[in-house]
């Protein structure tokens, strides 16, 4: 009895997955997203936003997808994975998406792992890096991702904590969400592979005003070099603590202060290191000029600074087209032939050559941005410089 109501519920999804994706043909083709929009991560939403509408403008300039136009909707998630699951459904029955993008926060993506794969929509996520929400055991799994991975971008940033410290003791500091406690793991596998152990690993919650305990007990375990996985608000605050004790280590971070940091921290940002897969500061290749000059013209920017996310614009941009160059591959709008696709794509970006973006055989490889792209950037004077451009990339 058991097993015959199992096949039976299966038989049902693969069906009901079958008729919805074959409805997305009877409506004008879209992707959509969900990010937040709205809260103190607003600017991941607005990159996304910016940087996908762009590549929807381009290729519907060009005739679009199979003789249709493209469209793009998005959603606000404000970063709860409540919301973006909701979001997630809205976008593949409601709107009938031919796939979607994701946001900005790891927690909201590790919840959309588990909708995205019922209903087999693609996914391709464009900011959140936790490790788990795209190699999450599933077969087939629909969760791409167009970013930065955290297990990569772990053994990144040791390899560059390990090559600046000068006594080898590193302290990892880290938000107590999904995205944080994702990266100890990878954070400390990564020094594993160095033969090392963090010297402290300390977490904190969002809001958190104070964070004194935490950089006292770093300070005092030796360690002259400080991982940060915040995002702007508590990386604030861990830069005040650090003051108000009296330590300067080095301090090396993921993306999550790559938005406002500066602003927020104002001097005592300057000097702190941060990976991106793109930045619009520094001198601009004739590629990134031209993309520059579109959202300028669009948005009606004056400076690169005013983009807070430039991974995410770039990012976007490249996902949208590389489902757009899927979809042509399929020639179908259908769920799972466009996933299959996705495999097939080659595509010379602005972040990376894919070549492809993403292989079948390799469940790492459901990720296209390789470390071999990842850039190290810096805070000086609330701008956000491609290190080597700058004084301190000059002494490491």
């Amino acid at each position: 009895m058991g097993s015959r109501i199992g096949v039976g519920a299966g038989l049902a999804a693969v069906t009901m997955m079958s008729l919805l994706s074959a409805a997305v043909a009877e409506q004008m083709p879209c992707i959509g997203n969900s990010s937040a929009t709205t809260g103190p991560a607003a600017f991941g939403g607005q990159a996304i936003k910016m940087g996908a509408e762009i590549a929807v403008e381009e290729i519907n300039e060009k005739g679009g997808v199979l003789g249709k136009k493209l469209n793009f909707v998005q959603y606000d998630d404000a970063g709860a994975p409540p919301r973006g699951v909701d979001n997630t459904r809205r976008i593949a029955l409601a709107d009938k998406c031919i796939a979607m993008l994701g946001g900005y926060h790891s927690t909201v993506a590790v919840a959309q792992a588990e909708p995205v794969n019922e209903i087999g929509i693609p996914y391709v996520g464009v900011l959140a890096a936790n490790t788990k929400a795209i190699e999450n055991g599933r077969n087939p799994n629909f969760m791409f991702r167009v970013s930065a991975k955290d297990k990569w971008v772990a053994r990144y940033l040791v390899d560059q904590a390990l090559k600046v410290s000068k006594s080898g003791k590193v302290a990892f500091f880290y938000e107590n969400t999904g995205w944080g406690n994702g990266a100890i793991v990878d954070v400390k596998d990564a020094m594993a592979k160095k033969g090392k152990e963090l010297a402290a690993a300390e977490t904190f919650n969002w809001g958190d005003q104070d964070m004194s305990p935490q950089v006292i007990r770093a300070r005092d375990a030796g360690a002259d070099v400080a991982l940060l996985w915040a995002l702007d608000r508590e990386g604030n605050q861990i830069l005040r603590s650090m003051d108000k004790v009296g330590w300067k280590p080095t301090i090396i971070g993921a993306w999550g202060i790559a938005g406002n940091l500066g602003e927020l921290a104002g001097p005592l940002a300057n000097g702190v290191e941060v990976i991106q897969t793109y930045t619009f500061m520094g001198s601009m290749d004739a590629k990134k000029q031209a993309l520059w000059d579109k959202v300028k013209a669009k948005y009606g920017l004056k400076d690169p600074a005013e983009i807070k996310m430039g991974s995410g614009v770039a990012n976007a941009y490249d996902a949208v087209h590389i489902i757009a160059k899927a979809i042509e591959k399929a020639q179908s709008y259908d769920w799972e032939k466009v996933r299959q696709a996705l495999y097939t794509v080659n595509y010379d970006g602005l972040v990376a050559e894919y070549k492809p973006a993403f292989e079948a055989s390799d469940p790492e490889r459901q990720d296209a941005i390789l470390p071999k792209y990842y850039k190290l950037t810096v805070w000086v004077d609330g701008k956000l410089l491609p290190i080597e451009q700058t004084a301190y990339g000059k002494t490491n």
